[in-house]
Parts: structure tokens; sequence; C-alpha cells
């Protein structure tokens, strides 16, 4: 298995790096994010992954961004019907929980359902 790489960084050295070292390799938007913080439900699942790390975290906070700290998590995401399971990896380091946890599903269509056209109005249920 080859070596983990995150921006020139081994992964032994991303996890000795402060949370504000951390933010400097990430692009703007998720640097600016984490400068400005988390929110309380975000700080709250930090905790808990902190406390028990092999446990089932359930979270609807969709934004939250992945930190070194959340590696090796077992996570359920809400996708607007259930909560679907998402191991972190650090190859999601940098990326947002909601990014691997899709909201919509492909449709797939198949012939018409009765009265979906003028000329099955008139043709007999039985």
């Amino acid at each position: 298995m080859p070596e983990f790489y995150f921006h020139g960084k081994t992964w032994e050295d991303i996890k000795k790096l402060s949370l504000a070292e951390f933010s400097m390799l990430l692009p703007a938007r998720e640097r600016r994010a984490i400068k400005r913080g988390f929110r309380k439900d975000a700080k709250i699942l930090l905790e808990e992954i902190k406390r028990e790390p092999s446990k089932f975290h359930r979270t609807k906070n969709r934004e939250i961004i992945i930190i070194p700290e959340m590696v090796g998590a077992k996570l359920g995401v809400y996708s607007g019907k259930e909560f679907v399971l998402l191991d972190i990896k650090p190859e999601m380091l940098g990326h947002r929980l909601g990014e691997f946890v899709l909201t919509r599903r492909q449709v797939k269509h198949s012939a018409p359902g009765f009265g979906a056209t003028r000329s099955s109005k008139y043709i007999p249920l039985k």
C-alpha cells in the first residue's frame, strides 16, 4: 500500500499539525471557514469523536470540514431521507461531509403509466 501524502506532507506529519497549521494547507474557502470557527453542533460532534472514536456518530451537519482528528471515525451523515454510513479516510481531508453523501439519486424512467397520454385515457382497465 503506497504511503499517503497530503500537499507534500506524510500522514505522520499531518497528525502533528495544529488546526491553524493544517488550515494553511487547505484552499481559501475551507481555510476561512476554519478560521471563523466551528458552529456549536460541529464542536459537539468533534468532542464526541475525540471521546469515542470507534463509536458510530450521527449528524445532520453536512458542511463540517474533515480535519485529521476525524480520520478513522464512522459517521452517519443525513442525506435528507436517511443517515448514510461514512468511514472517514485520510483522502477525504479538507473536503466537506456533504460531498460524500449524495442527496439525489439517478432517475430511471420506464414505460408511461395509465393516463400519461391522451390515447390511454380510453383504454379499459381490464
